[in-house]
């Protein structure tokens, strides 16, 4: 049954030299192994998969989502590797200050990698 396998994102890349850096430079993240299709990362218990299409960037949700205990943290040393988060003004969602609060006190806030992927954490979600 599906409900017992792991399962892994799948973030397109039009450029995965440029993608490669920023996930490494502004994520510090290195890849685990290298593919023909693309690069593995392997993130705690999950991985993903960084891979090479010309279709990158064209999603207007979220790919992926990485789970804090510590929002804050995790957001200042995210801006002081250079990544800008995303200012949100839609009904029933608005950021400020590029975070999104809850009615439950749950924290979000989002941000776009090279490719223009939109990326996210989240905490007490």
């Amino acid at each position: 049954m599906l409900s017992n396998l792991e399962i892994y994102a799948v973030i397109p890349a039009s450029d995965l030299g440029r993608a490669r850096e920023f996930y490494e430079d502004k994520l510090g993240l290195k890849p685990d192994d290298e593919r023909g299709e693309g690069l593995i990362y392997q993130v705690k218990d999950s991985k993903f998969l960084l891979y090479e299409t010309s279709f990158a960037g064209t999603a207007q949700n979220t790919a992926a989502t990485w789970v804090t205990d510590d929002l804050d943290s995790e957001m200042a040393d995210l801006r002081s590797r250079g990544v800008e988060f995303e200012e949100y003004d839609f009904p029933g969602l608005k950021t400020e200050n590029g975070v999104m609060t809850d009615e439950n006190g749950g924290r979000a806030a989002w941000f776009k990698d090279s490719e223009g992927n939109i990326l996210a954490l989240s905490e007490g979600m």
